[in-house]
């Protein structure tokens, strides 16, 4: 392959865009498999972390197929439509995404400080048995997305407080379609950076859970926080 070595680190940016130009290019064809992610990583000088991130952004755009146990296969020579009008949208709209991730942090802390005094045992259970869902999806990009936002709705429920619930119903409604798209190329198909939000949505868990209000405030802010990073560098 015709591929440039990156002169600064994790900057799988940049890698799927010279895979991307590779296939689109037609260098790469339709049925092609990818060199194993070993052999790319050492190629482009970087880790096989930052690869695979790369893979998954591709994936995410509908280019290319990553198998079970490994192994890429390119799939289509042009990136599927909506996930890059979805990334369009995003840039264009930046003011608006920034609102309301500014109004989802204040209405969410506010959430899980009050869902940490005010659940009931039936919430408990049904958080425990959605971590165990959540741990299954780590890397599956369907349930990991339906997961996650159960997991935000469960804790708007577990306010006990109807006027919360509708404000989250209303911000998440239009937050999900914003980030939709972006959520699936950097969240739900990058394994580590999924694990490591399922590790923090367990210790939300714990701490609703040992009725904490501070303790829960606190680690969802650093939860949304962690989150924003990743969708501000599309905006």
């Amino acid at each position: 392959m015709e591929i440039t070595r990156l002169t600064k680190k994790n900057h799988y940016e940049e890698i799927a865009s010279q895979l991307r130009r590779l296939i689109t290019d037609g260098k790469l064809n339709v049925g092609d498999a990818l060199p194993s992610t070993k052999t790319m990583s050492e190629h482009f000088g970087v880790g096989r972390s930052t690869m695979r991130e790369a893979l998954s952004a591709l994936k995410a755009m509908g280019l290319i197929e990553i198998r079970q146990g490994g192994g890429c296969k390119v799939i289509r020579r042009e990136p599927a439509g909506a996930a890059i009008d979805g990334l369009e949208s995003l840039r264009m709209n930046r003011e608006t995404l920034i609102e309301l991730l500014e109004a989802r942090q204040a209405l969410e802390v506010s959430n899980a400080s009050i869902a940490a005094v005010k659940r009931t045992d039936d919430d408990v259970a049904a958080f425990r048995k959605l971590m165990v869902e959540m741990e299954r999806s780590v890397g599956v990009e369907s349930e990991g997305e339906r997961t996650d936002v159960l997991f935000h709705r469960l804790l708007a429920q577990a306010t006990h407080n109807s006027i919360m619930l509708r404000l989250f119903e209303s911000i998440a409604g239009q937050l999900e379609r914003a980030i939709r798209d972006v959520r699936r190329v950097e969240i739900y198909a990058n394994r580590a950076v999924a694990g490591q939000l399922y590790r923090e949505h367990y210790a939300l868990y714990e701490a609703i859970a040992a009725g904490d209000a501070g303790l829960a405030a606190g680690r969802m802010k650093e939860h949304l926080q962690h989150v924003e990073t990743i969708l501000m560098k599309y905006v």
